[in-house]
């Protein structure tokens, strides 16, 4: 009888415990993975509009290539001229998210080099959209430019220019005057080409003295092309060398961020490359990028 009444006692005090442990865990507690208490996930961020990428060196046809590299018109030999239409692919592991193609070109006027570069964004951060990521690289992108302070875009100076307040893209860095345009003591950014008021001479390089960029063709943001964009302009020379104009276009649309980079050094010293031209060129190169990636 004693030993009945010792295992009836272990017995009860096991189902006690249970029910202890039982209770417990319909105390209602909380996941430390879900601190709200949901029970349900925070939704992923959206994907970027682009899964993949165009072929670089075939996203610029010939007629873009005949106008931004006139030197290929004057190559005889047929094969040395349907390689310089191909241009050489750059360097990349993963074709599906980050892209390049440059072009050289010698003339007897001047050699021209053009490179296209488009790099698609992805977001690791399932709190991040691809979009946000690539809004936020861009803004890098656009902040190492060390674009001329204010920035005025071109929406801004079409009103500007409509109530006589002022003149091009944005004024250059320096203080305004009242009347929206620079000041006569507005020094440009480093890096580029200065603040001139007096335009280019049309077609081709121009002289050495109209070699300043004229304040509606400054560094600038541009509407109308992507989601945002912004021009770079730069002149540069190296000692004896003759002088060097670098024009960039970059815009993004949803996740993907195209760059647009047109260079051209005349073969004489003196001989300053034309400003509105290449940048007008630039741009309507970097259009119909966009035109392409349906932006």
């Amino acid at each position: 009888m004693q030993r009945k009444a010792y295992v009836s006692g272990t017995v009860a005090l096991l189902a006690a415990l249970l029910a202890g442990c039982t209770g417990g865990s319909d105390g209602g507690t909380t996941d430390d993975s879900n601190p709200g208490g949901s029970g349900t996930a925070s939704p992923a961020a959206q994907p970027g509009r682009y899964r993949t990428l165009p072929e670089p060196c075939s996203a610029v046809g010939e007629d873009s290539l005949d106008s931004l590299l006139p030197g290929i018109a004057e190559i005889t030999d047929e094969e040395q001229r349907a390689r310089a239409y191909e241009g050489e692919a750059t360097l990349t592991y993963d074709n599906d998210r980050k892209v390049g193609c440059r072009w050289k070109v010698d003339s007897a006027d001047a050699t021209d080099h053009l490179f296209v570069d488009l790099e698609r964004v992805v977001s690791y951060d399932n709190s991040v959209s691809d979009d946000s990521q690539a809004r936020e690289l861009f803004a890098t992108k656009t902040e190492d430019a060390d674009l001329p302070e204010p920035i005025t875009t071109e929406t801004e100076t079409r009103t500007q220019s409509e109530t006589g307040t002022g003149a091009g893209d944005r004024p250059a860095s320096g203080t305004p005057s009242p009347t929206g345009s620079p000041t006569a003591s507005a020094s440009p950014s480093s890096g580029t080409s200065g603040a001139s008021a007096t335009a280019p001479s049309s077609g081709g390089a121009s002289s050495a003295t109209a070699g300043a960029t004229p304040t509606a063709l400054q560094p600038r943001l541009l509407d109308g092309l992507g989601d945002e964009a912004f021009l770079d302009d730069e002149l540069s020379s190296s000692g004896s060398t003759a002088q060097r104009r670098t024009v960039t276009v970059a815009f993004r649309t949803s996740n993907v961020i195209v760059t647009v980079e047109y260079t051209e050094q005349p073969a004489v010293l003196g001989v300053v490359p034309d400003s509105e031209e290449m940048q007008d060129k630039a741009r309507k190169l970097a259009s119909r990028l966009a035109d392409s990636l349906g932006g």
